[in-house]
């Protein structure tokens, strides 16, 4: 592996992506990403989530892993998950998602929406938009789309505005929406089947930023971990920023270190080095 920038030294906080990065396939935290974890947590690191996903969404061993904060909705909502109080919250203003709406369902047919409701808790997403959701995620949280009226889903402040077609990825329709010149919004992807859009200036770095402020840590005490594009900008701000092996090239090229793909316990191993660089750092 390169060598470590001098900037591990100084890690206080952990923050991490859960999909591609603390996560092994099927949902799974590897033994020695939980030991990672923990060697973190008896050297006095603080462990953050910050994800794409709800909080009410995270796996069972994430939530066993000890991890206290997360940033979810790619940063519009930052949660103690002691006793699961909302410390901020960041929404997309309803005119802004009725513009968004009326620009792609005109540029592209069969385009469907859906938006995160009640602090992450329910969506309401209009017709037709089921049926672009694939087995996996139907099992995961189906029961949590309430059907709406397009009119309906772009009603109310969102945390998070999703958009699905039938044929065209994720990054494709963030694409057609780049070039629309619509503002206020922050848009990106995931490595998820749907486009994710946010408030203005939205994003995971933003989220960790405000979590940061309120526990009394600064960008020079993170070590931030990712994946795919909705990563990058967390990537970039935090004193010492990791991309996983397996990483977006967006990602990669923020990052000031990139560690061996997920699937072979990347996350651990940079937790790993952090930890001897802090070690050999203090008298």
């Amino acid at each position: 592996m390169p060598r470590l920038p001098s900037a591990a030294a100084s890690v206080r906080l952990i923050a991490s992506d859960l999909d591609g990065t603390l996560l092994h396939h099927h949902q799974e935290v590897t033994p020695r990403t939980a030991a990672a974890i923990g060697a973190a947590f008896e050297a006095g690191l603080m462990m953050v989530a910050a994800t794409g996903r709800q909080f009410s969404q995270l796996p069972e061993p994430v939530l066993a892993s000890g991890i206290r904060y997360v940033v979810a909705s790619n940063g519009a909502i930052g949660v103690d998950l002691a006793d699961e109080t909302v410390l901020f919250e960041e929404l997309l203003a309803p005119s802004v998602a009725a513009d968004i709406v009326a620009h792609l369902t005109a540029e592209l047919e069969g385009v469907r929406f859906a938006a995160v409701r009640d602090s992450g808790a329910r969506r309401a997403g209009e017709p037709g938009y089921l049926d672009l959701v694939g087995p996996a995620e139907r099992a995961q949280w189906v029961e949590l789309i309430a059907p709406a009226s397009l009119a309906d889903v772009v009603s109310q402040p969102t945390l998070k505005l999703t958009v699905r077609h039938p044929t065209l990825t994720a990054d494709d329709l963030l694409a057609v929406l780049d070039a629309s010149g619509l503002t206020g919004f922050h848009a990106t992807t995931s490595g998820a089947p749907f486009l994710e859009i946010q408030g203005s200036g939205v994003t995971k770095a933003s989220g960790v930023a405000r979590l940061c402020a309120l526990l009394g840590f600064e960008a020079g005490d993170v070590m931030a971990a990712g994946d795919a594009r909705n990563d990058v900008e967390l990537i970039a701000w935090a004193g010492f920023g990791v991309a996983m092996g397996n990483a977006v090239p967006q990602a990669i090229a923020a990052a000031d270190w990139t560690t061996a793909h997920n699937e072979d316990d990347g996350l651990a191993l940079a937790i790993e080095q952090v930890l001897a660089a802090i070690a050999v750092d203090q008298p």
